[in-house]
């Protein structure tokens, strides 16, 4: 199951994992989130993605749609169909940008999605806003477990 910020360990930084096959997409990234306190990977295809979800156990991806192995449509789908990785927040950054092209992200199941040429200021918000959302979720899991346990304790009540 995917750790997330706040499970496990809640004072490790948040993670984001930048997916795209082109290396100057992914130098452009890192740089304009250099000030965004996080660990980064990153994943070259889509099958490559997947596998770095498994051992980097990410919060959030950049995620590129057109990719070599599995198309970033793909990637997410297979993430937000299964319940450890269905948390994960996406962010599609793609050149795509026929009405088409959106619909598939969202249908795919996308948290969000940025057009390329890429505004630094609009993805590090993005960014910044996606990292807390996925923060507030697994607090609020954390805390539905915590009274679940409380009430599990307590017995049935009459």
């Amino acid at each position: 199951m995917t750790k997330s910020a706040t499970s496990g360990d809640a004072h490790r930084k948040p993670r984001i994992l930048i997916a795209d096959d082109n290396q100057t997409n992914v130098e452009l990234l890192e740089a304009y989130l250099v000030d965004v306190d996080c660990d980064m990977a990153i994943a070259v295809d889509g099958r490559d993605t997947l596998d770095k979800v498994a051992s980097f156990e990410p919060d959030l991806i950049l995620l590129d749609i057109m990719m070599p192995k599995l198309s970033g449509f793909e990637v997410c789908k297979q993430l937000k169909e299964k319940p450890a990785t269905s948390g994960i927040m996406i962010l599609m950054v793609t050149a795509l940008n026929e009405l088409g092209d959106i619909e598939r992200a969202v249908a795919a199941g996308t948290d969000d999605f940025l057009s390329k040429p890429v505004n630094k200021l609009e993805l590090v918000k993005r960014v910044e806003n996606m990292l807390r959302l996925r923060s507030m979720a697994d607090e609020v899991e954390r805390l539905r477990k915590y009274i679940e346990g409380m009430e599990d304790s307590l017995g049935p009540q009459e």
